[in-house]
């Protein structure tokens, strides 16, 4: 199953400077928690933003640039094709965890999403998420996770 994994702020706000504009440690454990022995594709700038593989998944990276050169144990594919290939091929679900640009990459292909709400305003956020990416999803689940944050599990209808 290809699943989308993403915290939103109350404006849609995923990111600032590149990087996540807030800092929950209820939200990295269930992100942890939630992708650990799956497969994890990021596009080029969250690769850059985590400057890592994250440990016990397959980390891709979607990436057409030859700018990005990730380890060994990382993937680098060209094409979200090449992605939708592999995917074929895992006995695992395939998380897309970002930037705004690989999400919407994916949206006609993701399945499932996984939403933390994060209950705050970012002041000066640069990257959001439309208003409406969650149309043609149903609510399936709600869980509080800690720090006020709501997680929501939406299906496709």
């Amino acid at each position: 199953m290809i699943i989308g994994i993403i915290a939103i702020d109350e404006n849609y706000a995923i990111g600032k400077d590149g990087t996540l504009p807030w800092k929950f440690p209820a939200d990295l454990k269930h992100f942890k928690d939630t992708t650990t022995g799956h497969a994890v594709v990021m596009g080029a700038n969250t690769w850059r933003s985590i400057g890592r593989p994250l440990p016990n998944r397959l980390n891709v990276v979607l990436t057409g640039s030859g700018s990005v050169t990730p380890p060994p144990e990382v993937m680098r594919l060209m094409t979200k094709e090449e992605v939708l290939d592999l995917q074929h091929y895992l006995n695992r679900h395939l998380f897309v965890i970002g930037g705004a640009h690989t999400y919407r990459e994916f949206a006609d292909v993701i399945e499932k999403w996984i939403v933390t709400h994060i209950p705050v305003a970012v002041v000066d956020a640069d990257t959001f998420m439309p208003p409406d990416f969650l149309n043609g999803f149903e609510e399936t689940a709600v869980e509080e996770i800690g720090d006020g944050l709501v997680v929501k599990t939406l299906s496709k209808s």
